[in-house]
């Protein structure tokens, strides 16, 4: 009886530790008891927003990688702080366009009348980021959910985290690995500049005239700006990158056959976009009982 029990208890114990592993997991089909219709609501608003403004793409896709690279995908990013001390507050954020705000926030407003309190404000600015890539032109892709909402959003944590504009590919290839992107990754990831735009204190000088308005910008793709392809790739075998991030791709030899390959084979860019986005979303998510469902994404629950 004594080896019984222990059997029993043995089998219980592997189930209840499995069961927390599922509940720990993204899954693309998370909501698919308490909101199934969240995908086509928040495509919805997103194509609704495109509609009024082209920089909704950018500017979602790159508050998206914003967000995980700060702090992990827990949309952090959206806290209104009003002492101006949030994640959406320090230097490396504050150019962050308004329209990728305004999406998620419209998104959140419309998934909150069909399912309150539910879906959280990460995974809606996850699904976001794939709709746009997709209005653009770009790779569809599933996205994995279950995401909960950080309670901790401090401008003082983002020094450090996201990539600058100056950086090689020793320093590009560091920091994402400490997010668990790999190099190919990172190639992958920077092939959102085509839909990109900067502005000129932060580019690469002759793509600005002398003495400019620093507020003024430009597309970071020349030829295709509107249009999520493999032109970007191309730019930098012809020498065309923006930034100095951009133009080392090429110009390292352990980036520069991966570049030639995306510029030649649109399909194995979006691939592997597909695929970098998806581990994109991971990066130190909050899950299961961690963190908040918000009710406003600007604002913690109170």
């Amino acid at each position: 009886m004594k080896g019984c029990r222990a059997w029993v208890l043995v089998v219980l114990l592997l189930v209840a530790t499995e069961g927390f592993q599922v509940d720990a997991q993204l899954t693309e089909n998370f909501y698919k008891g308490t909101c199934p219709n969240v995908e086509s609501i928040v495509k919805q608003v997103v194509t609704t927003k495109f509609g009024q403004t082209f920089v909704t793409i950018p500017a979602t896709l790159r508050l998206f990688f914003h967000d995980c690279f700060s702090q992990g995908c827990d949309a952090s990013i959206l806290i209104a702080s009003p002492n101006g001390d949030a994640e959406k507050d320090a230097p490396d954020n504050q150019s962050l366009a308004g329209d990728g705000f305004d999406t998620v926030i419209k998104a959140k407003a419309a998934v909150e009348a069909s399912c309150p309190g539910v879906v959280s404000c990460a995974d809606i600015l996850a699904i976001a980021a794939r709709d746009v890539v997709v209005l653009a032109g770009g790779p569809s892709f599933n996205v994995e959910l279950g995401r909960r909402d950080g309670t901790v959003s401090k401008a003082s944590s983002v020094p450090g985290r996201l990539p600058q504009p100056t950086f090689h590919v020793p320093q590009l290839t560091a920091l994402f690995a400490k997010n668990n992107l790999n190099q190919v990754d990172m190639i992958a990831l920077s092939g959102a500049h085509t839909v990109g735009f900067s502005h000129c204190t932060r580019q690469l000088k002759q793509e600005c005239p002398q003495n400019v308005d620093p507020r003024i910008a430009v597309n970071m793709d020349q030829v295709t700006p509107q249009t999520f392809d493999n032109q970007y790739y191309k730019n930098l075998v012809n020498g065309m990158g923006m930034f100095t991030s951009d133009q080392d791709l090429f110009t390292n030899n352990a980036t520069r056959a991966k570049v030639i390959d995306f510029a030649n084979n649109a399909g194995d860019f979006n691939a592997a976009f597909a695929t970098a986005m998806r581990k994109l979303g991971r990066v130190n998510v909050q899950t299961g009982t961690q963190g908040q469902i918000r009710k406003d994404c600007t604002a913690f629950n109170s």
